[in-house]
């Protein structure tokens, strides 16, 4: 028996169990069901989160099935993200979401756009992440709607084999739900604000947290400059702060990912006190920028002096107050961060970095895997990197140490479109098409993602429409660019009402009301130009 036929035999059994109920359609019932398979934000997170470690292991055996994700500002650009990838690669498997806190910060706070500096409202956040599922969870509804009235128009005609076959796409249907990658920035706050912001997350539906190690209320856009790291037991605070929201909400295999800002952070806020000789207080202490102390008129009113190496040092404190790391120091921290972090608790990586840069990466990998040899990254193949520049920099550079004649290039200038046509540039753009295979072979990338295309994609597309219809284009503009595009590429949302859920609402009306429904779907609905 088929899982659609045992969800109706189900419901015909509670139903004829219930004498007031002859109105209610056991079939129906059994759609509704299976279009609705999650019923909460925690069903979610626990599905997405088993899939996301099966994904994990995966990885661990072949690092070839790394997964991937675009981030998305609006369910809407999430949903259609992923009818994308069912249409044009039939699955959507190691396919997520990616919530940046970026793109939050810029384009759903109540504030109105806003740096990335955690300004923006907490709440945004899972508001967000329920936002999106709410939109998964409708494509899941219409596509199996449409599955529902081929059914219907299969059994009319009494073909069995239509019958047969749509019962087993129905019961094997593959859901648009995926898991999210979802950014809380530094936390938000202490330890407490962190759990209770995680918390909201998860019952959303958030199968993985994104925690990273800035100073909360001084945190930057990790492509920025000023920032300002904490001591690695504030930070693993946090850390335990977002797994105990994970066990006390049932999701045992809640994904964390510990990100290390720390290639780009040449400050701290706070020096940790050491207990012992070589604690992890002691190690931070280590990096930090000091000068001797060889008597008292060596240090200033308001100075700190720390002994390190059996020798009194004084930290270098900027004006603002904060302290100053030794320069060249930035990999060695990194290192330390992430090792630290896999080792209490966290269960992936992300090391921001400037540029997108293979060698760079897997060298600091391969120093993490000496101690834990199955560390894996989460990668931000970020638009902050101008990814033509540096690849044809790139390629340039390993063509000069190859002894290749490179005269007719000049490095600095190698953006310009005059070498659009040129071999060296052909080169490059064959590195970044293999730029996320090559990574997670030779980096250790599980997990690749581009922080804020959409946001950049909206961008470009209105620019291309305002340009044309505000023009000598007029409504061709739309018509060509945008409506004849989308009945050529065969987008579902074209037909933008039934995208709305203008068919999943005339299914409910005829369950609800039978023949009295009024319905929006008929002769005279204009969606019916399209086909």
């Amino acid at each position: 028996m088929s899982a659609y036929q045992h969800a109706i035999d189900t419901a015909s059994q509670l139903c004829n169990g219930q004498p007031t109920w002859q109105n209610i359609n056991p079939e129906f019932v059994a759609r509704m069901q299976t279009q609705n398979r999650f019923k909460t934000g925690l069903d979610i997170a626990r599905y997405t989160a088993s899939v996301m470690r099966r994904d994990m292991t995966e990885y661990d055996a072949n690092p070839a099935a790394y997964t991937q994700s675009l981030g998305c500002w609006h369910g809407f650009v999430g949903q259609q993200k992923l009818l994308s990838i069912k249409k044009h690669h039939g699955t959507t498997n190691k396919r997520y979401l990616y919530l940046s806190g970026w793109m939050v910060a810029a384009m759903r706070s109540e504030f109105g756009p806003l740096p990335d500096q955690s300004m923006h409202e907490k709440t945004a956040v899972p508001a967000l992440i329920e936002e999106l599922y709410g939109f998964l969870k409708q494509a899941d509804a219409r596509e199996l709607g449409h599955l529902f009235t081929q059914l219907d128009e299969a059994q009319g005609h009494g073909d069995q084999v239509a019958v047969q076959r749509l019962q087993n796409e129905i019961d094997s249907f593959e859901t648009h739900v995926v898991p999210i990658i979802a950014d809380i920035d530094a936390g938000f706050g202490n330890e407490e604000a962190t759990y209770l912001l995680a918390k909201k997350m998860i019952e959303a539906g958030a199968c993985c947290i994104q925690i990273e190690n800035q100073v909360s209320d001084a945190k930057q856009c990790g492509h920025q400059d000023g920032k300002v790291t904490v001591p690695h037991e504030d930070f693993l605070a946090k850390i335990n702060a977002v797994r105990y929201a994970f066990l006390e909400l049932g999701v045992d295999d809640g994904v964390i990912v510990a990100r290390t800002d720390s290639l780009g952070a040449g400050l701290t806020q706070k020096i940790p006190v050491a207990q012992q000789a070589g604690d992890l207080a002691d190690q931070y202490n280590a990096f930090l920028e000091t000068t001797p102390v060889a008597s008292a008129e060596d240090v200033s009113d308001g100075d700190m002096v720390i002994k390190q190496n059996g020798e009194l040092r004084k930290p270098v404190r900027l004006p603002n107050g904060l302290y100053k790391f030794k320069a060249g120091t930035g990999e060695d921290r990194v290192v330390l961060d992430c090792i630290t972090s896999l080792q209490n608790g966290a269960d992936l990586l992300w090391i921001e970095t400037e540029k997108p840069h293979i060698g760079q990466i897997a060298g600091m990998v391969n120093r993490i895997r000496d101690v834990v040899p199955d560390a894996k990254l989460v990668y931000n193949n970020s638009p902050s990197f101008n990814w033509t520049l540096n690849f044809r920099q790139q390629v340039f550079d390993a063509w000069q140490q190859q002894g290749k004649d490179i005269s007719q290039y000049q490095r600095p200038e190698l953006m310009s479109e005059a070498y659009d046509g040129s071999e060296l540039a052909q080169e490059a753009d064959r590195w970044i098409q293999n730029f996320q295979k090559d990574a997670a072979e030779q980096a250790g990338i599980f997990h690749h993602l581009i922080t804020l295309p959409t946001y950049h994609t909206a961008a470009l597309s209105t620019d291309n429409l305002a340009k044309g219809y505000f023009g000598d284009e007029g409504m061709l503009a739309y018509v060509d660019k945008v409506q004849r595009q989308e009945i050529r590429q065969q987008l579902a949302c074209v037909k933008h009402q039934d995208m709305a859920g203008s068919n999943l609402g005339d299914d409910h009306k005829e369950y609800f009301s039978g023949e009295q429904a009024l319905k929006a779907g008929g002769a005279n609905n204009t969606m019916n130009q399209f086909g």
